[in-house]
């Protein structure tokens, strides 16, 4: 089998998460290359801004990475921070990769979500501050201190052990007129072993959307883009807001194709307004 070089830029670590993902499902190898900060595309400790939005800026890397590499292809990942789109309760990670072939004329976008491991907590104390790092997966999930408060430019990064946190707490809290310290969860893919299933998830999602292609034009990415609600209720018969059907698009040309769900005959009366309204 041919390989495809696609070049990839991380001071995070992402590599040993997104390369086994492509090797062992699709002909892209991935090559790291070098000569750009990272960080000055933006930073999830808020000291540098990410311009645009989430897709925008995972694109923008990708064409960075490929000129920096001089390669026809590229990939980059972009996460981001909210809270649950459910109830707004706890805190959701979604990740979006990016791939950018020219030779085939393609970009494919892989997405994944889910609960995130993102805390943050003003403490004055090392009982506190102990309590936190207990309920936030520490030492295993990196933390992050500010004097303050959140919005605060003094700033310790990637605090992986118990001494190393403790003493960044004592710096910070001597820094802090009313000895509060802001405490929060490091989002950078290295310190996160939640985020990093989040990206690999996101990865394989990519990876099955490289190996669907077009009915009409064979380009790679086929994929579902809108769902058809209409499913028939269990109880009452009448239509739901439950999809009844998909919507397959294609990247490249303007094939569409509606294909019926055959999972679910009908759908649970807890989603139909008519039942439960």
């Amino acid at each position: 089998m041919t390989y495809k070089r696609m070049t990839l830029l991380t001071q995070h670590g992402k590599e040993s998460i997104l390369a086994p993902v492509f090797e062992a499902n699709t002909d892209y190898r991935l090559e790291l290359v070098s000569g750009f900060d990272t960080d000055l595309l933006g930073t999830f400790g808020r000291d540098v801004p990410r311009e645009g939005s989430q897709l925008d800026a995972a694109r923008r890397k990708c064409r960075l990475w490929m000129a920096l590499g001089r390669s026809r292809a590229g990939i980059a990942s972009e996460g981001a921070f909210v809270m649950d789109p459910f109830a707004g309760l706890i805190p959701w990670n979604i990740e979006v990769i990016v791939l950018m072939d020219d030779e085939a004329q393609l970009e494919v976008v892989g997405m994944a979500q889910g609960a995130a491991q993102n805390s943050q907590q003003l403490v004055s104390d090392v009982n506190s501050l102990q309590d936190f790092a207990d309920e936030s997966n520490f030492p295993s999930h990196h933390l992050m201190l500010r004097p303050n408060n959140e919005d605060d430019p003094r700033i310790w990064k990637g605090l992986a052990n118990w001494r190393s946190l403790s003493e960044a707490f004592r710096r910070a809290q001597k820094l802090s007129p009313n000895g509060l310290v802001f405490v929060e969860s490091d989002l950078r893919s290295f310190c996160n072993p939640t985020r990093q299933r989040m990206i690999r998830s996101a990865a394989e999602n990519l990876a099955q959307k490289l190996a669907s292609s077009c009915p009409s034009c064979r380009s790679a990415g086929f994929w579902i883009t809108e769902h058809v609600a209409g499913l028939k209720c269990r109880l009452c018969l009448g239509a739901t807001r439950a999809p009844i059907a998909d919507v397959w698009s294609c990247t490249n040309c303007a094939h569409r194709e509606e294909r019926v769900r055959s999972n679910d005959a009908f759908a649970d009366p807890s989603k139909c307004d008519n039942c439960n309204p």
